[in-house]
């Protein structure tokens, strides 16, 4: 039992994984219902066996307060995924700011981006335009869904229409 299961709100939307034996807790205490199970597996006792979950929904509706995934460094390379948005390159990064902070450039999330020491050094004090050297992808805020993936290194198919993937 060392799979995951996507916990989902009652409003369908995702709140996070837990373990199967979690979730197995959960759907006996009746506290939610299986979506989707693995077909090819099963928790067997000594005189029953059950569905191995892969996406359960809560039965009551757990209110979340919006969660924003705090701006730090590490973060904003988990979001470029551990790659320099100029070349792409995976060694010696650090981070960038795509609008210099002497020109009045923010630590923001659509501000920074991941790069290397050469590129980062390359590009100065300068737009990315300015100095020819255009982003891999733009910048944006992440939502708590997208480190998802990152958290598990990859999500199960079950779990994309949940994830709006």
């Amino acid at each position: 039992m060392n799979a995951s299961v996507l916990v989902l709100n009652q409003d369908y939307q995702p709140l996070s994984v837990c373990s199967v034996h979690r979730s197995v807790k959960l759907l006996f205490m009746d506290k939610a219902e299986m979506l989707h199970d693995y077909p090819d597996k099963k928790i067997r006792t000594v005189s029953d066996e059950f569905s191995y979950p892969s996406v359960i929904r809560l039965r009551r509706y757990i209110n979340i307060p919006y969660n924003r995934i705090v701006l730090s460094r590490r973060n904003v390379m988990k979001r470029d995924n551990n790659t320099c948005q100029y070349c792409g390159r995976k060694k010696n990064l650090t981070i960038d700011h795509v609008l210099p902070r002497s020109r009045g450039g923010m630590d923001t999330w659509e501000n920074l981006v991941t790069a290397c020491d050469n590129c980062n050094v390359r590009k100065g004090n300068r737009t990315p335009d300015e100095a020819e050297m255009p982003l891999k992808q733009k910048p944006f805020r992440p939502i708590h869904i997208t480190f998802l993936q990152s958290i598990l290194g990859g999500v199960e198919d079950d779990w994309k229409p949940y994830l709006y993937m």
